[in-house]
């Protein structure tokens, strides 16, 4: 099948974006049946602030703290209580329960 380019407007923003045809194709070869519905940055927009909100997120934040294992200062991603342990990544490895 041969694509063209299409011309779309973003739910977002309302800006229209092109739908080329080489996405198009990629689409179809991904099984995708729905056209995109945002322009290209508020798509990364999207995907910023969803992995964002995840427990791995760039802008997850941290809070200092001090290894009761080796006594490195390190971050983490709660707040410290003081009424448990905290290890840095590398003691917190040796550490751990197994599950």
């Amino acid at each position: 099948m041969s694509f063209q380019d299409k011309s779309l407007q973003c739910s977002d923003c309302g800006a229209t974006f092109t739908f080329s045809a080489e996405e198009q194709d990629f689409y179809q070869s991904k099984g995708y049946t729905n056209e995109p519905k945002r322009c290209p940055e508020c798509r990364q927009a999207r995907k910023s602030e969803r992995s964002g909100s995840s427990n791995y997120g760039s802008s997850r934040q941290m809070f200092p703290a001090v290894c009761a294992e080796c006594g490195k200062d390190t971050q983490v991603p709660f707040q410290p209580r003081g009424d448990r342990p905290v290890y840095c990544s590398d003691c917190y490895r040796k550490v751990k329960p197994s599950r």
